[in-house]
């Protein structure tokens, strides 16, 4: 039956439907962190030798413009990930998130092998922008999350799961780029000048990356489920090969079991809804078998008009129209992760060139509080470090701080304190170089310990509040897939901006001009992020009653269930 346009409907969670919280989606979130990994590693492994790799094409003399051509090369994956991020999340919504997923990773493989053989800027540049067009996977990642994720209990252990992983790849990649660039110098013993690794100096740390993203896609292919609640019931081969493969190995049999949704239902509706132990002895005649209780029953067609209800709501997102889909918490939830982005880019990108740059050959006048500069003077190899010991960081408070932090305070209460708060980093940041030679590594910790604690309490609490405010649970792949796209727009411009800054900052005395500016960028992010509110389907729940079964619509026995609400013209 059809409900009315003045009633209103709740979509349950899944802790709701049962009655109990439902298990933590180990493996599926565990494949998911295996296709996730490959992304950093790939992204970040060039930072320790994109200020090299720059100087060695010769493009310009002058060294202060070498921040500028390594925002460039940043902001060539980001603005080609922003034309077609909307793209790839609405296809998600159409094929599925399995595909897209798939896709992204093979956009990098093949990004990484050509960055690796440029010879000059303009095919490091062309390598960048292939693997931002064919690579959709950041909005589609929270997506699949998402879906996954049905419990709210679960939401701030699974949404810190990626940047976990985020800060593996962290480690791993800069530590690899670092150590395997320019080969001819770092090893010669084993790899002598004049051989391939010569000619391209940093194509063996883009073959590392390239072999990790293959073992990605097979991962994905042979183990990753469909989340899309249209798409997940059709057969999946590479799945069906996978789960053959691990029947074939005794330690991992159990893992390989059938994850198809209608076998998981008829499980479900066989097992009975007491325990054996509680029945009552005498009445075990077919009547009251578990496969003809009216209770069982019941439960059974009730889980089934919410598998409908999900479909009917994807039919209902179509129709809902951009104003629908786009109303103002998720718009505002949006600009804040596009501001986010920005600033957080911006640092990620600007402070290994602000540790590479060396000090001027002939000493300025310094004019406190803003007319100074200096530089680090690091190497390759000690940035990679710098870098990998950034992300282990990353790693460790991730798995112990942020989860039980985000429990506490909620996703909206830690989003508002770190907004507001985000622009004094950005402040302190350029008078690291005054510091006495001997406290400088000091001042570099801690400032890194400060950015990677913000930005792992900002994202995940971000992702939440998009999240729970969609107004339709099938519209999150093109919500987020616009969220992708602004956040991968706002990191092009990011690194391309911050990087002229840095230049104009260099040549005019005033090297703290850009992460000034990245103040006031932040600054702005506080005004948009302190107007989010909480989303109304945690503040007000409303209870729908849902017809058991359809001979018993109409009649008294109903089931009650709560949770955000399905626009009303859903059948139930």
């Amino acid at each position: 039956m059809r409900h009315s346009s003045s009633m209103k409907a709740t979509r349950p969670t899944a802790s709701s439907r049962s009655g109990t919280l439902p298990p933590f989606p180990k493996r599926q979130m565990l494949v998911l962190a295996i296709c996730r990994i490959c992304e950093p590693i790939a992204f970040m492994g060039i930072f320790p030798y994109i200020y090299f790799m720059i100087e060695d094409f010769h493009i310009t003399e002058d060294k202060n413009k070498i921040s500028f051509y390594a925002g460039m090369v940043t902001s060539a994956f980001t603005f080609a990930e922003f034309s077609t991020g909307l793209l790839w999340g609405r296809l998600s919504d159409k094929v599925g998130r399995k595909p897209v997923l798939l896709t992204g990773l093979i956009g990098t493989a093949i990004s990484v092998l050509i960055f690796g053989f440029a010879p000059n800027l303009t095919v490091a540049l062309l390598a960048r922008a292939v693997g931002g067009l064919l690579n959709g996977n950041m909005g589609v990642l929270q997506t699949t999350v998402a879906e996954l994720v049905t419990a709210k209990e679960h939401q701030p252990r699974a949404y810190t799961i990626m940047p976990v992983v985020w800060c593996l790849g962290s480690i791993i990649g800069p530590m690899i780029g670092g150590a395997l660039a320019r080969p001819c110098i770092s090893y010669p013993s084993v790899f002598p000048p004049g051989t391939i690794w010569d000619r391209y100096p940093y194509l063996l740390p883009n073959l590392f990356s390239a072999f990790i993203v293959l073992i990605g896609v097979i991962n994905g292919i042979l183990f990753l489920e469909e989340t899309h609640a249209e798409k997940k019931t059709k057969p999946d081969r590479g799945l069906k090969l996978g789960n053959w493969i691990l029947s074939g190995l005794p330690i991992f049999r159990k893992c390989a079991e059938s994850r198809d949704e209608k076998t998981k239902l008829a499980e479900m509706e066989a097992q009975p809804l007491i325990d054996h132990d509680e029945q009552l002895p005498g009445y075990r005649t077919n009547e009251n078998s578990p496969e003809s209780s009216p209770r069982l029953r019941s439960a059974s067609v009730a889980s089934v008009s919410w598998d409908a209800l999900d479909l009917e709501d994807g039919r209902e997102s179509s129709n809902l129209g951009i104003s629908g889909i786009f109303t103002r918490p998720v718009v505002l939830n949006i600009v804040s992760f596009g501001i986010l982005a920005f600033h957080t880019m911006t640092f990620d990108q600007l402070f290994p060139v602000f540790l590479s740059t060396a000090p001027p050959n002939q000493p300025r006048p310094i004019s406190l509080p803003f007319k100074f500069v200096d530089g680090f003077g690091l190497d390759s190899k000690t940035i990679g470090i710098i870098l990998s010991a950034q992300g282990a960081y990353q790693l460790l408070i991730n798995m112990f701080l942020i989860p039980p932090v985000l429990k506490r305070f909620g996703a909206r209460r830690l989003f508002r304190f770190l907004v507001v708060v985000y622009f004094m980093l950005y402040l302190i940041t350029p008078y690291l170089v005054l510091l006495p030679e001997k406290y400088r590594m000091m001042g570099v910790g801690m400032v890194l310990v400060w950015k990677c604690t913000f930005a792992s309490m900002a994202y995940p609490s971000n992702a939440i509040l998009t999240a729970d405010s969609a107004p339709s649970h099938l519209a999150l792949g093109t919500i987020n897939g616009v969220a992708a796209s602004t956040a991968s727009l706002c990191r092009a411009f990011g690194p391309t901006i911050s990087g002229i800054l840095y230049t104009i900052g260099l040549q005019s005395g005033y090297s703290g001009l850009a992460w000034w500016c990245s103040a006031f960028v932040a600054i702005g992010g506080a005004v948009v992020g302190l107007q989010i509110q909480e989303p109304q389907g945690h503040t007000d729940s409303t209870v729908a009653t849902v017809p058991t079964n359809d001979a018993e619509a109409g009649q008294p026995e109903s089931t009650q269930v709560t949770g955000r609400a399905v626009p009303s013209g859903s059948e139930a």
